[in-house]
């Protein structure tokens, strides 16, 4: 699979110059080469994919399922602010929620930082997280109303419960998230946040933590398959799997545009359009009315560097993640081997 569109020659040292498709030049002395892949941009957003990429053996490519074949799964969106999953997630989300899931929006803080005052910044972020939901066809959202970038400061294990709680009553069974181990990650509510995930999907299955659920009826749940997408976009991110969204790219840009109150996209393209009018300008890509506006600069801009992520493997738009998948069943292993190759004592 060809992942970059580049030109290798030898140089007369013996070094390798490798020449990717926007300029780029690595040299490696021969015979090393490159374990981690510079991720071309399209210079319009500053969040976006990440500046390198380290591409596993087992890369695959998930693309659209027919019919619903994950009917009956729940899978949760699990957001620091309310501007992350729409982002980094969004088609992904979409597409498994058409392909059958049912979805809920979990968002940690209060995003009070995002608005004219902190006040301001915590009800219009409210409503846009349930715009969010709404957008991507989530059945409902929650908030935990934690500080804005003031989460490293709260108890983890207090949220990492709450987190347990709802796993164990929506009976999740996938979870969408940032990856705890992201590196050159600047914001500490990303990190906690998805620390405190990635701990309670193992915990929440668990029937030693906290029993009180379980006295309440409240039984333990495992989750079974996590996304993890990175935000780091100067960092470096593992990635095992490329998702196709592209028959859900106008899913994705719908839930930016929720996104009134924070984030590159909300109504920026209809201001944009505006401050062009008032310079007696006019951007033909824009359109000629608000609505049209806002779309267009997120799709025709903010979407533009998982357009080019895409294309590296031949798909229109495309969204990268660390996927865990299901544990090995050890034991079923073991008692099929010996259903097998058992003898009879006599």
């Amino acid at each position: 699979m060809e992942r970059r569109k580049s030109t290798v020659k030898t140089t007369g040292s013996g070094a390798t110059d490798i020449r990717s498709a926007d300029g780029r030049k690595s040299i490696h002395a021969a015979p090393r080469q490159p374990c981690a892949f510079s991720v071309r941009k399209s210079g319009f957003s500053p969040f976006s994919t990440p500046d390198y990429m380290m591409y596993t053996d087992d890369l695959f490519i998930e693309r659209n399922v027919p019919g619903k074949p994950h009917k009956g799964k729940v899978l949760a969106a699990i957001q620091p602010h309310s501007d992350d999953i729409p982002l980094y997630a969004g088609g992904l989300v979409a597409k498994l929620i058409d392909e059958g899931y049912t979805g809920y929006l979990i968002r940690v803080s209060n995003d009070e930082v995002a608005g004219e005052t902190l006040g301001h910044g915590v009800v219009q972020n409210e409503i846009d997280n349930n715009e969010i939901a709404k957008a991507l066809d989530l059945k409902k959202a929650f908030s935990f109303y934690y500080r804005n970038h003031r989460m490293d400061d709260i108890a983890e294990i207090e949220l990492r419960q709450r987190i347990i709680f709802l796993f164990r009553v929506l009976k999740v069974d996938t979870i969408v998230t940032m990856d705890p181990y992201d590196q050159y990650e600047m914001n500490p509510d990303h990190l906690v946040t998805s620390r405190a995930v990635e701990y309670a999907t193992w915990m929440a299955g668990g029937r030693a933590d906290y029993p009180e659920h379980i006295k309440a009826g409240i039984m333990p749940h495992s989750v079974n398959e996590k996304y993890y997408h990175s935000n780091s976009t100067r960092g470096l991110h593992w990635c095992n799997r490329i998702v196709d969204i592209s028959s859900y790219i106008d899913k994705k840009v719908e839930s930016n545009i929720a996104n009134q109150g924070k984030g590159p996209a909300g109504s920026h393209g209809s201001q944009f359009r505006k401050r062009l009018a008032n310079e007696n300008k006019k951007l033909p890509v824009l359109g000629d009315d608000d609505r049209t506006a806002d779309f267009q600069y997120v799709k025709e801009f903010l979407m533009k560097d998982w357009k080019i992520l895409g294309e590296e493997f031949g798909l229109e738009y495309a969204e990268q993640f660390f996927y865990i998948g299901s544990e090995t069943n050890y034991t079923q292993n073991f008692l099929d081997y010996a259903e097998k190759h058992s003898i009879p004592l006599h």
